[in-house]
């Protein structure tokens, strides 16, 4: 199957590439001067549409041989916590490719997560400034966060750094202690210093943790390791980035990360799978031994088993919504964080589980996987066939195996064998799941409330794929290319470069849902950022600094003190 079955289609996608609004964004200076009107620059296209279908993307090292990034990943182009967004946009395309190089973000930004340099929200996009996009060319986005009120964010730069900025509580930002012996928030983008001189092809952000793969396929983890999501074989944090080493990965060429809410999937060349961290719901898709002390505890903020689910009675096969009401996980931030920082105080963190060290999904024996995505509490896997498994929590259909059971192991959704249909890119969330087919068909299941999942219903579950209706503001179907699923939202790419939300976060105190005013009719579906293009050219943003002036007060010169500057 094609995106496009002929010339007439592929002319309708070009079209449809030049919406997000008449910004004159496609066109470089040295075309309207040459032709002396406006001029389309669909290279920048042609490279988001290889990146995107093909996976194909290097790492910009001048003569030396390239670096090839993995051809499937999650934040390709777009990223989404709980509790806010990130998305690859704009860029001049002349110091830092074409399009597609700089970053948005929007959503609750207290811990510094939007990366504006302030503790603020943000209700609409806002574009990084410093230089991000501009002679910073990002590759790769990763929001991280939890239902706690804490989140960070990662970004993979065009010659193989990191970047990481927002709540550092934890050590997941990964800058280790401060000159105060503190673990401070940063709320701008800061180079992770213990990879200077290795060059990276991967990064996640988990709820507290997060992690790096390298061009030499090692990985390497820092965070919170309460649960072992680390894996290093203990519960103990790392405020700095540390290897791997154990449980046979040392060994191994990993090529692709993806952080959950408390547990880690690491994929090798060889096409298996490594998993680690809380195995609660099947999450880590295999067998594994209990924590030496203390399980309770750490499942504590995931959610209420399975058990307590009033739909785990009986596998139903249902394609229509059921209206119903699915227990699922609260903010609690003070309540859970106390909770949290007093267990680490008293207790050891030695343990000797299998949950704390990666262990391979030997279920998988001769199944090539290529591509992971670790959600709340359950698993997403990709083979190289296009066939997509799910395992973990089945609380609201999140599965998409028609029922509400949990899985163990990793189990094929047959919707899409029986349709005949390949999966190309996918993403889990917290109780709801997204996928994009090869032909471009976007794909939801799980949990609908607030219109999360783009089906054009505002609450309800759904067991099995159903297909989401993407259009343009002129009401033509469009194609996707890349979809992220959250807590309350999810992010779809339009194969023409828009960019279209289901639900949304509350920001300043308002309520989780839809954001934005919309006819009824479309209520619940997917709406188009206005005024958006991900691989349109932008002119860079300026930072306004704010002029202070000087008094004398006497002998002395003062600045900014109130009364005495006006």
């Amino acid at each position: 199957p094609y995106l496009c079955g002929d010339t007439d289609e592929a002319r309708k996608i070009l079209e449809q590439s030049m919406e997000g609004g008449e910004t004159r964004r496609m066109t470089t200076k040295k075309q309207r001067k040459s032709q002396g009107k406006d001029a389309d620059h669909f290279v920048g296209y042609a490279r988001f549409l290889e990146e995107g279908i093909c996976g194909y993307s290097k790492l910009s090292l001048g003569k030396r041989d390239p670096i090839f990034l993995p051809t499937s990943i999650n934040g390709r182009y777009a990223s989404v916590s709980p509790e806010h967004s990130i998305v690859r946009i704009g860029g001049d395309g002349i110091k830092s490719g074409p399009g597609g190089s700089g970053v948005t973000s929007w959503g609750v930004g207290k811990r510094g997560q939007l990366g504006h340099g302030k503790r603020e929200d943000e209700p609409e996009p806002k574009m990084l400034l410093g230089g991000i996009g501009y002679g910073i060319r990002i590759v790769q986005v990763s929001a991280g966060g939890g239902l706690v009120r804490v989140a960070h964010s990662l970004l993979l730069t065009s010659t193989g750094r990191v970047l990481s900025f927002g709540c550092g509580s934890y050590g997941q930002l990964g800058h280790g202690y401060s000159d105060g012996k503190t673990l401070p928030d940063y709320l701008r983008p800061k180079y992770i210093d213990h990879f200077n001189g290795t060059k990276c092809i991967c990064v996640s952000a988990g709820e507290l943790h997060s992690a790096v793969v390298t061009a030499d396929g090692d990985l390497f983890t820092f965070g919170d390791g309460f649960c072992g999501q680390i894996g290093h074989r203990d519960k103990r944090p790392q405020l700095e980035p540390k290897q791997v080493e154990s449980g046979g990965l040392e060994d191994e060429c990993v090529t692709t990360v993806a952080c959950g809410n408390r547990h880690t999937l690491a994929v090798t060349e060889e096409g298996e799978v490594f998993s680690f961290g809380l195995g609660h719901f099947g999450v880590l898709g295999r067998s594994y031994t209990p924590f030496d002390y203390d399980a309770e505890a750490a499942v504590a903020g995931v959610g209420d088993d399975l058990e307590a689910d009033p739909n785990a009675g009986g596998a139903v096969v249902n394609v229509a919504p059921v209206v119903v009401q699915v227990p699922q996980p609260e903010r609690h931030p003070d309540e859970a964080l106390a909770a949290h920082l007093d267990l680490i105080a008293n207790l050891t963190l030695d343990d000797s589980s299998d949950q704390c060290y990666p262990k391979v999904i030997d279920s998988l024996k001769g199944i090539f996987i290529v591509g992971a995505s670790a959600g709340h509490r359950h698993s997403m896997l990709l083979d190289k066939d296009g066939g997509l498994y799910t395992f973990g929590s089945g609380v609201a259909g999140a599965l998409g195996h028609g029922d509400t059971h949990s899985q163990m192991f990793p189990m094929k959704v047959m919707e899409f064998v029986h349709n005949n249909m390949k999966i190309g890119q996918f993403s889990a969330g917290v109780d709801m799941s997204m996928a994009v087919s090869t032909t471009g068909d976007v794909y939801s299941w799980g949990k609908m409330d607030s219109g999360r999942l783009g089906l054009g219903h505002a609450s309800g579950i759904v067991r099995t794929p159903r297909k989401v209706v993407l259009e343009n503001d002129k009401g033509e179907q469009l194609k996707a290319i890349d979809v992220e699923c959250g807590y309350v939202h999810s992010l779809i790419v339009g194969l023409n470069g828009t960019l279209h939300q289901c639900g949304g976060v509350g920001t300043d105190g308002a309520d989780d849902g839809q954001q934005v005013e919309v006819d009824m009719k479309k209520l619940g579906k997917p709406y188009q950022t206005p005024d958006m293009n991900l691989w349109h050219r932008i002119p860079e943003p300026k930072e306004v600094a704010k002029n202070e002036r000087w008094r004398k007060y006497g002998k002395y010169e003062l600045k900014g003190r109130s009364g005495w500057n006006k």
